[in-house]
């Protein structure tokens, strides 16, 4: 009795200790797949940084004033929307305007990614509900008057009021996906030029349309005109966008040997 009572005492603690052993390697591998999952992320991260310090620089954006953060986030924007078969994967014209900075300055720019030049800076309208020199209020409503940020894709060319204009889709639900009811399109206007500025102190407004100066609206409308990105930054710590994964951006636009592009369902 006493020999069977021992025999399962020492079964039992030796499953026992099998048990734990399994467990611990469990642990140990899940944790370590943890570690390499961030390791990744993090690489992949650094190598997109990388990546958009070199267009920076090539561009030679700084020294035209655009900030890099703000030109890293319609980057990243530029990419998601590639993924999300939003725009041609063969699409390489970027488009910032950063509404930070005040009307009288040139805050529009238009890249080529692919050559990594700066095609145009330029001055740009905001909207009249949106203040006066620097726009602090944004808004997704009709009759708001108010420029909306965020991403957009542009469309086709129709000639309207204001002569030749591009009609725009906003992306981002919430801050601008009603720009075709509200008609916010690219347009010319007499008010986007220095003689404003000199006089009121600041650039015109419009409506809402991101407004830019009769002198450039062809280069601007043939250059961005057929599915292209357009973003529009600005301060309003409210903006969110599902097309701000760094990760997913990194991982396509610079992807390593053992990185594939993700696919959108992710988005």
């Amino acid at each position: 009795m006493k020999k069977s009572f021992w025999w399962a005492t020492s079964v039992l603690f030796l499953f026992l200790i099998i048990t734990v052993g399994f467990k611990s390697a469990a642990d140990n591998k899940t944790d370590d797949a943890e570690k390499t999952t961030k390791t990744a992320s993090l690489t992949a991260e650094m190598r997109f940084g990388n990546f958009v310090s070199d267009v920076y620089k090539s561009a030679g954006l700084q020294s035209s004033g655009l900030d890099i953060n703000t030109f890293q986030k319609a980057l990243t924007g530029f990419y998601n929307l590639k993924l999300a078969h939003k725009l041609p994967f063969s699409s390489n014209i970027l488009t910032v305007v950063d509404f930070t900075k005040p009307s009288r300055e040139k805050r529009m720019w238009i890249v080529d990614l692919q050559s990594k030049m700066l095609l145009l800076n330029t001055w740009v309208a905001h909207g009249q509900g949106s203040g006066d020199d620097l726009p602090s209020r944004f808004s997704n409503n009709e009759e708001s008057h108010e420029s909306s940020l965020g991403f957009y894709v542009t469309d086709d060319i129709y000639f309207g009021k204001h002569g030749r204009s591009l009609r725009l889709d906003g992306m981002d639900n919430g801050f601008n996906n009603k720009a075709r009811e509200r008609a916010i399109v690219l347009h010319a206007a007499d008010y986007v030029c220095q003689n404003t500025i000199n006089q009121l102190g600041r650039l015109g407004r419009s409506f809402g349309c991101p407004a830019v100066s009769p002198d450039v609206i062809n280069q601007v409308i043939s250059t961005l005109k057929g599915k292209t990105v357009l973003f529009i930054n600005g301060p309003d710590a409210k903006y969110t966008s599902k097309y701000l994964n760094q990760s997913l951006a990194a991982d396509f636009a610079v992807p390593d040997t053992n990185t594939r592009p993700v696919l959108s369902a992710r988005l």
